[in-house]
């Protein structure tokens, strides 16, 4: 167990390095006795998950809610929502929205005792802005005027320095102004750029005199056409994060190297009295990289534009609310970013390993339904044509707390539908379920689950020779949970739904979008690994309780997997059903 940490709480065993700094600057002591600008006292632990509201999230996203999010769950401490909203170009309020929407329906929140906690960049506009004065008065900005090329030019490579704008020894005065300007719109965009005077030979390339403000007339969503000039991330982030005391900021490897410069940045506006040490500290952790899917915002906006997936929500996207629209819960993602853990190198993690944690999740809690796919007719032809005899069958799995108090009823008749699979007119070695009489040897007899026991008899063909019906007898003693079921002794156990009571649905049989696990690695066209077959449309007959089924109800459909009522199509006693995953992973095996 960890040890007792200073003003906090006791945490489970310290699982990651992140869990390890945290732990280590709760004893210390760190970040303790700090209050805001009202005077309250404030976490030890303040943490933030920071998306830019230019697309949706997806399931690497949610790595990163899960890691921010549970960190201040588990140390006492609280984790911001907030949108860097700094590019007014490729923004749009209704990705802020669904963002909101899906961290909430992942399990976190942003409220804390002293009211809620979601920011906007835009916010600190203002400040942002007063900030680039500052620095440019200090010696520590300029505006440069060199095009675009000619800055790419400058710039140097990896193995090269950089060179000095000749507007790089611009007076703080003459720099002031042309800043001044090009808010107050008098110039094009490109024409000018406010960049931090560090080092052009730098061998880090984030180092070389980053840009801080660029001229962009463009409408912002939230601040409308108040600004034409907008700050770059790497300037904002820092700012952001100490303007609301984050303690810890935790992001993906690729920002390792940007790192100097949100030091850069809050070193210069401590010396300049913006902020009291201790400021934030940034720290990067390994992204999630996942077999068998994309997650660049660029691909997935190519899969929707192009019709490639029935949109965002669709469920073979990565997308949150594509996998809430497949069946995923909550839970199994929680479940899945705590299996992966937090590492400091990158690394490759399987498909099976998320599919699994949602059939974990899934196993003792998903109600139990019959449904047959493709549907083969079976007629009992002893038994009575108007006669519908009731059986049950528990709704939960002998691990959930009621499974010895729900039922479920359904009725058996003279015709059922039986799985296609379950009939072989020419059985192979070693077939256990329907077969007919071969030769003097009678039909093979399997178990009607939770019904009775029956033997083939027969089957009928179309011209085509394709088997249209199976026929067969049944024995009247045999039912399920009777006295005479334990003197049948049959291997073949499948299921079925009454014809004339079972519900038709539409059931969208999902796989996984592509069949390469590395689709868009090098270079190679994403598109030409579709997976063909990762989605079916079939009708179904299902059993007829299902008629009652919410959307975003989930089921485990004996057989075939699990299964949720779409929460889109479906409609009052008529839902659509998605496969979320198969009851085990047979992927290319």
């Amino acid at each position: 167990m960890s040890k007792e940490l200073k003003n906090g709480p006791t945490p489970p065993a310290t699982s990651n390095f992140l869990r390890g700094i945290v732990e280590h600057d709760l004893s210390n002591g760190t970040y303790a006795n700090r209050k805001d600008q009202q005077g309250q006292a404030l976490p030890q632990v303040i943490t933030r998950f920071p998306p830019e509201p230019n697309g949706y999230l997806h399931i690497g996203h949610a790595k990163a809610i899960c890691v921010n999010f549970g960190l201040a769950r588990d140390y006492a401490g609280r984790c911001h929502l907030r949108f860097d909203d700094t590019n007014p170009a490729k923004e749009d309020q209704e990705y802020v929205d669904t963002i909101i929407d899906s961290v909430k329906w992942l399990g976190f929140d942003w409220h804390d005792s002293t009211g809620e906690h979601l920011y906007f960049a835009s916010n600190y506009f203002e400040q942002l802005y007063e900030m680039a004065e500052y620095l440019i008065d200090a010696g520590h900005a300029y505006v440069d005027s060199q095009s675009a090329d000619e800055m790419r030019t400058n710039r140097g490579n990896l193995t090269d320095p950089g060179k000095n704008s000749p507007f790089r020894d611009r007076s703080s005065a003459e720099s002031l102004d042309l800043l001044r300007r090009m808010k107050a719109g008098q110039f094009k965009d490109g024409e000018h750029i406010l960049r931090a005077k560090i080092d052009m030979a730098s061998p880090n390339m984030n180092m070389r005199d980053p840009a801080i403000y660029r001229i962009r007339h463009a409408h912002h969503h939230r601040t409308g056409d108040t600004w034409c000039i907008y700050p770059m991330y790497d300037y904002t982030h820092p700012i952001s994060d100490a303007l609301e005391n984050i303690t810890h900021s935790n992001c993906t490897l690729e920002f390792q190297d940007h790192r100097p410069f949100y030091d850069w940045v809050l070193e210069r506006l401590s010396e300049g009295g913006y902020f009291k040490k201790p400021v934030p500290h940034q720290y990067e952790f390994a992204r999630l990289n996942l077999t068998y899917a994309i997650t660049s915002k660029r691909k997935l906006l190519q899969l929707v534009e192009e019709h490639i997936v029935d949109g965002w929500d669709d469920p073979r996207m990565p997308t949150l609310v594509g996998m809430r629209r497949r069946g995923y819960t909550p839970e199994s993602i929680q479940l899945f970013c705590e299996r992966i853990g937090v590492a400091k190198s990158d690394s490759w993690i399987d498909m099976a390993t998320l599919e699994g944690s949602l059939r974990d999740d899934l196993d003792a809690k998903a109600p139990r339904a019959a449904a047959v796919l493709r549907p083969l007719k079976l007629i009992i032809d002893n038994f009575p044509d108007d006669l519908a005899i009731d059986c049950t069958a528990p709704v939960f799995p002998p691990s959930h707390p009621q499974h010895n108090e729900n039922l479920r009823h359904f009725p058996i008749s003279k015709t059922l539908w039986i799985e296609q699979e379950d009939f072989m007119a020419t059985p192979a070695k070693g077939y256990f379920r329907l077969y007919p009489p071969i030769g003097d040897a009678p039909g093979n007899r399997v178990r009607l689950r939770y019904g009775y026991v029956i033997e083939c008899t027969g089957y009928d063909q179309d011209a085509d020779g394709n088997v249209t019906a199976v026929h067969c007898r049944y024995f009247d003693d045999s039912k399920s949970g009777t006295e005479g079921s334990a003197a049948y002794k049959v291997k073949g156990n499948i299921h079925w739904v009454s014809a004339a009571h079972a519900l038709q649905a539409e059931v969208r049989l999902y796989d996984r979008l592509f069949n390469d696990p590395h689709p868009d690695a090098g270079g190679k066209d994403f598109t030409l690994a579709l997976n063909p077959a990762a989605k079916e449309v079939v009708m179904a007959y299902l059993e007829p309780g299902l008629a009652d089924a919410l959307p975003d109800q989930r089921f485990q459909f004996e057989r075939h997997g699990y299964f949720v009522a779409d929460r889109v199509d479906s409609v009052a006693g008529k839902p659509v059903f998605n496969r979320a995953v198969t009851l085990k992973d047979s992927w290319g095996k």
